[in-house]
């Protein structure tokens, strides 16, 4: 397993319009250190240091704090979707926050835990966290960190529960808020005590875009001309584990795929073996413009 991190986002919630600042601020050759970043991000010190990290988190920022291909491509002069307006945009950003690992409870969230629970508390979210770095001897022993990140996560995933009034601004004000993966509910037992408990269920989620199923999947697998079924349902930062794919909802995406774009994709199934093939070398580019560009 990769080296997980966490804290870093100061407690915020991505917001809105973040990654452009960040973005824009990058571009102009700006250090998040300078003491004129506060004034030029418009915002407070901590602020800057959870702006930086979102950043990075969402595959904004490379190492070095300058723009990445898929920053330029959506916030560039030339920018697809520089306001976030498109929901293909965000499914982007958020299978570039789960695979960067930056924001480690995202990327254990949707490749492992989901795949042990699919209904949890945060209770059960922090044991098994706490059980991953107990295992894998990290030394990260914060338990309020930890916390602090599994709030985050289902702040970013999840909007408050129907009958709930919003206590925190953060709740609707976040970038993925629109995503709704998970499902906030609240139940009263005998004692009058309230849990919070959360659902994530695998579905077909017809509505996501071909062109980001297959994005995902060069970037994924950059190089490889054949990937099996089983690896792109539940492979590590797979379309299928990224965006909770039940078996006939990959299914689907691949079929679809593979006709819409016969000349580049086929997907077949010979003698029990299902498999995604590309015919033809593409470029992520020239896949998120087929999109983009309609």
């Amino acid at each position: 397993m990769t080296k997980l991190t966490f804290s870093g986002h100061e407690s915020f919630t991505c917001k809105q319009f973040w990654l452009k600042k960040v973005y824009d601020f990058a571009s102009e050759k700006k250090r998040f250190g300078d003491d004129n970043a506060v004034v030029d991000l418009g915002v407070g010190k901590n602020m800057v240091a959870s702006l930086r990290y979102w950043g990075k988190s969402f595959g904004v920022l490379d190492e070095n704090d300058t723009p990445t291909m898929i920053a330029d491509y959506l916030f560039g002069n030339q920018g697809k979707d520089m306001y976030l307006e498109d929901l293909a945009t965000l499914l982007l950003l958020h299978y570039h926050l789960v695979k960067s690992n930056k924001f480690s409870v995202a990327n254990l969230f949707f490749n492992q835990f989901r795949k042990e629970r699919l209904e949890f508390t945060k209770v059960h979210f922090l044991s098994y966290l706490q059980r991953v770095i107990k295992e894998h001897e990290y030394n990260t022993d914060n338990k309020n960190s930890i916390e602090k990140d599994a709030n985050i996560l289902i702040r970013m995933y999840s909007k408050p529960e129907g009958s709930e009034v919003a206590t925190v601004e953060d709740d609707y004000s976040g970038i993925l808020i629109d995503l709704d993966v998970l499902q906030r509910f609240k139940q009263r037992n005998e004692e009058g005590r309230i849990t919070e408990w959360y659902k994530l269920a695998p579905s077909e989620n017809a509505g996501i875009p071909s062109e980001i199923i297959v994005y995902c999947i060069l970037d994924n697998y950059p190089g490889q001309v054949s990937i099996s079924f089983r690896e792109l349902l539940a492979g590590e930062n797979s379309p299928g584990s990224i965006f909770t794919l039940s078996t006939e909802g990959l299914f689907l995406h691949l079929s679809n795929i593979a006709a819409k774009y016969h000349k580049l994709f086929v997907y077949t199934e010979t003698a029990g073996n299902q498999v995604f093939q590309i015919k033809k070398a593409v470029t992520k580019e020239y896949i998120l413009d087929e999109y983009y560009n309609q």
